[in-house]
């Protein structure tokens, strides 16, 4: 099933991405550990681990169509936290 191998690379790298932007954010802007960078450090890391369990799971109806709604979780996720970070600046 190369669809969950693709998928859980494309969380890992979204979300990855995610968390090395805030990291760069916080260097250029010289606030290394800053509360807001943290936080979304934080929810990266909780999303990336509620994503991965939900593709793991094998007890659901329609596979298909589980897989395509945990995408669209992960796209609406994402969004969410690029939007936090945009807003730190």
């Amino acid at each position: 099933m190369a669809n969950i191998r693709d998928l859980k690379k494309d969380i890992n790298y979204v979300l990855g991405d995610i968390i090395e932007a805030v990291y760069i954010f916080e260097e250029s802007n010289n606030t290394p550990g800053s509360k807001e960078g943290t936080e979304i450090i934080d929810k990266a890391i909780a999303t990336f681990d509620d994503l991965i369990a939900k593709v793991n799971q094998k007890n659901v109806e329609n596979r298909k169509a589980h897989l395509k709604s945990v995408r669209e979780e992960l796209e609406k996720e994402a969004t969410s936290l690029v939007n936090r970070l945009n807003k730190m600046g």
